[in-house]
């Protein structure tokens, strides 16, 4: 017999539930990796002399990394641990402060909405997400809606 998984099913959500990740600092190394994979070498993330000319003052993470980290940030708190089908979509995504070397992410997700699907073993779960450094702020915030797998019936 299969271990249960420790990801959450359809039926753990509510709706206005709220579920954290644990939390990472964010560092050079992760922005100059990101840039070396993506290949986005732009000068706000790669270029010291360059930033200093911005209102950043020093190069910031790309939103796309910051995103990257959520989804492991996501996978480290077991939430989707054996539960996850599909991610379905990814909307109003936007990008409202930079984060920068140092800055300590993690995220924080709202049920907003639930429906049943044609098919009994899953269910379709939507949540506001935000993204959230050390001092509260929000940094990123999006809508996005997951299938979850459902409780097996006895």
């Amino acid at each position: 017999m299969a271990a249960e998984p420790r990801g959450m099913f359809y039926e753990d959500f509510s709706i206005g539930r709220v579920i954290e990740t644990p939390r990472r600092t964010i560092t050079s190394t992760d922005i100059v990796n990101f840039a070396c994979l993506s290949g986005d070498f732009n000068g706000v993330h790669a270029d010291y002399e360059y930033c200093k000319s911005t209102p950043f003052g020093e190069p910031i993470a790309h939103a796309p990394l910051i995103y990257a980290i959520m989804g492991g940030l996501q996978y480290a708190s077991g939430v989707n641990d054996g539960t996850l089908i599909a991610i379905l979509g990814v909307d109003e995504w936007r990008m409202l402060s930079p984060v920068k070397h140092g800055d300590t992410v993690h995220m924080r997700s709202t049920v907003r909405e639930m429906r049943e699907t044609s098919k009994p073993d899953r269910g379709i779960v939507s949540l506001d997400r935000e993204f959230v450094n050390q001092h509260g702020e929000t940094v990123q915030k999006m809508k996005a809606t997951f299938m979850y797998r459902r409780r097996p019936k006895d």
